[in-house]
């Protein structure tokens, strides 16, 4: 069976290299789209959790408002913070301690630090991996339209004739792996520049909130209340 054009021609024509930058392209999205769909389903849950907070304020009492936290948090982003530094404020004395020796205001500050840096790790858990394939795929891909391109035209001068045929077939299926090679970096960087904005909303409200905790815990009273 002869081969077609295109990317299954380049594929029948090409070697280790060739068939190890598509391997590695294939393997780039479906990274990428992995993360792309299990964040932006964490994202969109997160971001409807946060009409919580509101509701956390109108309970009659803290149990109740940790309560209705935890069942609208699906995602735990802003339980950890009610639950750990509600646990501070309570903590008692009869252990002998770093934390029973400091002073309830810089116990829960501590806590409530801790915390916002565990969420913080875990929602902008996978960017890394995001950023890098937007910005190492496109040169992967060219790396392979380059390989491409070279064995092309090695294989043109063996010949000892020139015909244009002959060299614009090989070079415009290696031209390919570029094309593939961005069709895998733009949807990795929309991605990682949509979960960022997300991100930075996500930790303003949680700083919100935890000061907002911080001083209800400490004097009593919600900030700006």
């Amino acid at each position: 069976m002869n081969p077609g054009s295109g990317l299954e021609l380049y594929w029948a024509r090409g070697d280790v290299v060739s068939h190890g930058v598509a391997y590695a392209l294939l393997l780039m999205s479906l990274v990428s789209w992995y993360f792309i769909l299990s964040k932006g389903w964490t994202a969109w849950h997160g971001r409807k959790s946060a009409a919580a907070l509101e509701h956390f304020w109108n309970a009659p009492t803290l149990p109740d408002a940790i309560l209705l936290l935890q069942a609208a948090d699906n995602e735990n982003v802003y339980t950890p913070l009610a639950t750990q530094a509600a646990a501070a404020a309570s903590q008692g004395d009869e252990t002998h301690s770093l934390n029973a020796d400091s002073e309830r205001g810089e116990l829960i500050t501590r806590t409530l630090r801790r915390e916002i840096n565990r969420v913080s790790a875990r929602i902008e858990n996978g960017l890394t991996v995001l950023a890098s394939v937007g910005a190492t795929a496109p040169f992967v891909g060219l790396l392979g339209t380059v390989w491409g391109i070279y064995h092309a035209l090695a294989a043109v001068s063996t010949a000892g004739t020139i015909q244009i045929d002959k060299v614009a077939g090989p070079v415009g299926e290696a031209l390919i792996m570029t094309a593939l090679g961005l069709t895998v970096a733009i949807p990795a960087v929309l991605a990682y520049n949509g979960f960022n904005r997300i991100n930075r909303l996500t930790l303003a409200e949680l700083d919100a909130f935890a000061h907002d905790l911080h001083a209800f815990l400490t004097t009593g009273a919600r900030v700006g209340k």
